[in-house]
């Protein structure tokens, strides 16, 4: 079975969030930075790779998705520093 991801990219640090799922996480977040894909994205500028989480199974990164973009902003700005305190962008440790 394929690895599913769920992420959350950013504006800035404390900027904009969006959060989305997908089976290719570096082709993915590439969309995101290049500006590839028309939508809220690349409206707000989110391209900062801050937060990802991996699953085995696709329907249990969709729910974690939906669960996420239900949590309050707080919830989700203490997800994002508990990991990654600094707001580095993760997606040179993607190419690595």
């Amino acid at each position: 079975m394929r690895s599913c991801f769920v992420y959350i990219m950013a504006s800035k640090r404390n900027g904009t969030l969006y959060i989305g799922y997908t089976t290719d996480l570096a082709r993915r977040i590439y969309e995101h930075k290049s500006g590839a894909v028309p939508g809220f994205s690349r409206r707000y500028g989110t391209k900062i790779l801050v937060h990802y989480e991996t699953y085995d199974d696709v329907r249990l990164a969709q729910q974690r998705e939906r669960s996420l973009k239900k949590w309050s902003r707080r919830w989700k700005l203490d997800l994002i520093e508990t990991d990654n305190p600094r707001w580095t962008d993760l997606y040179d440790d993607l190419n690595a």
